[in-house]
């Protein structure tokens, strides 16, 4: 790592708060018939961020529909005490998937390395199904914005690799005044 990026970790909030946003209609219809529900990756994530000293202080599951979940992103995103916002699900190849696309056009700055470095990760850990990888990582307003496939798989090397590393860092420059 540069002396500079060093300095810049250094300078940056450590103790976050998060969102995390689990997109699929499946769960999201077993919620409204208030049927049992597992979210495998969503725990995981809250695992991880809590186990790296952050708090997730919003949590919803929406439908793979796009009005809905930019609805849900920017819900979390009013909310004054939140710095960053996780999805997972609705990324991949199928019709139903759109999430990436849905969070795309809200976000201010888009961080193009999130995914590639993503899918280079998962290629050396999975092989050649990392292709259908799709994820995305960005600002709005200030806050640090993250897609995540929904595998548990995937969420846990974005969050240990990318997220838990570089959020902080990456809040502070988003946040930098003019």
């Amino acid at each position: 790592m540069s002396e500079t990026a060093a300095e810049h970790k250094i300078q940056a909030p450590a103790n976050l708060n998060f969102a995390i946003i689990t997109c699929s209609t499946s769960r999201h219809q077993k919620l409204r018939h208030r049927k049992s529900v597992t979210d495998p990756s969503g725990d995981m994530i809250v695992k991880l961020l809590g186990q790296a000293g952050h708090r997730v202080t919003f949590r919803r599951v929406v439908p793979d529909d796009r009005a809905l979940i930019a609805k849900a992103v920017k819900d979390a995103l009013s909310q004054k005490e939140i710095d960053a916002v996780i999805t997972c699900g609705g990324t991949g190849v199928a019709p139903t998937d759109v999430t990436i696309e849905t969070v795309r056009e809200l976000l201010e700055k888009e961080l193009s390395g999130f995914g590639e470095i993503l899918r280079r990760i998962s290629y050396d850990q999975i092989g050649s199904p990392a292709v259908l990888t799709r994820a995305i990582g960005g600002t709005i307003g200030g806050k640090a914005v993250f897609c995540l496939p929904g595998s548990p798989q995937a969420v846990e090397t974005a969050l240990k690799y990318l997220i838990i590393p570089e959020s902080g860092h990456i809040i502070k420059h988003a946040r930098e005044k003019a």
